[in-house]
Formats: C-alpha cells, sequence, structure tokens
C-alpha cells in the first residue's frame, strides 16, 4: 500500500508543472533602489538618550534624527525605552517622528 502511495507521489511530482520555476535574466534598471535604513532611539533609567549608541543631548535629538536619516527613503526609528523611563519622553520622540513623518517602531520584550 504504501509503495502505492509513493509512486503516486512521485507519478503527481513528475508532472506536475512549475510555473515559478521558470530561468528568467532579468533587466538591469537605473535608478535609486530603496534604502530603509533603521535608526535606533534609546532611553535608559537615567533618561540619557542614545542614537545607534551615540549619547545625545535630548534637545538636539531631532537635529540628530533629522542629519541620520537624511536622503533615506522610508525612514524608521526603532524607539526602545526602559520600563522605568516616564511615558512622555518615549511620547517626544514620537512626536518628533510625526512632525517629520518618520515611522516609529516600539521595540518590546516578549512576554
Amino acid at each position: 500500500m504504501t509503495d502505492i502511495v509513493f509512486l503516486l507521489l512521485v507519478f503527481f511530482m513528475l508532472t506536475s508543472n512549475a510555473p515559478n520555476a521558470l530561468d528568467l535574466l532579468l533587466p538591469k534598471a537605473k535608478g535609486k533602489s530603496t534604502n530603509t535604513q533603521n535608526v535606533a532611539v534609546s532611553i535608559n533609567r537615567n533618561l540619557e538618550f542614545f542614537v545607534d549608541s551615540e549619547k545625545v543631548n535630548p534637545e538636539f535629538l531631532e537635529t540628530e534624527l533629522k542629519r541620520k536619516l537624511k536622503n533615506v527613503d522610508k525612514p524608521t526609528i526603532i524607539l526602545r525605552a526602559e520600563e522605568s523611563v516616564p511615558i512622555e519622553n518615549a511620547v517626544n520622540v514620537m512626536d518628533i517622528a510625526n512632525r517629520n513623518s518618520y515611522k516609529v517602531i516600539l521595540a518590546v520584550r516578549p512576554q
């Protein structure tokens, strides 16, 4: 019985067509590729701000983000804030992202 099932399986695998298995040489395109660059903003329990592991004064956070995300398609900020950080600090980063049309991803720890 298993021999028959195996033979049927092999038969259908060999006779089925594979439309996605075409060997194509795609044309080259000139132009700009999409550059999705993520910038991590971290806030520790001492309320120190870091942009990609560089310590940044909170007053200059927006300037630093603009500098890092200049000429980037679909700029994204990954916001990492410790649990003890007051929510208004995270909201300030989200406000900066909203003003500059940046996407924000809130980094969390899985339960």
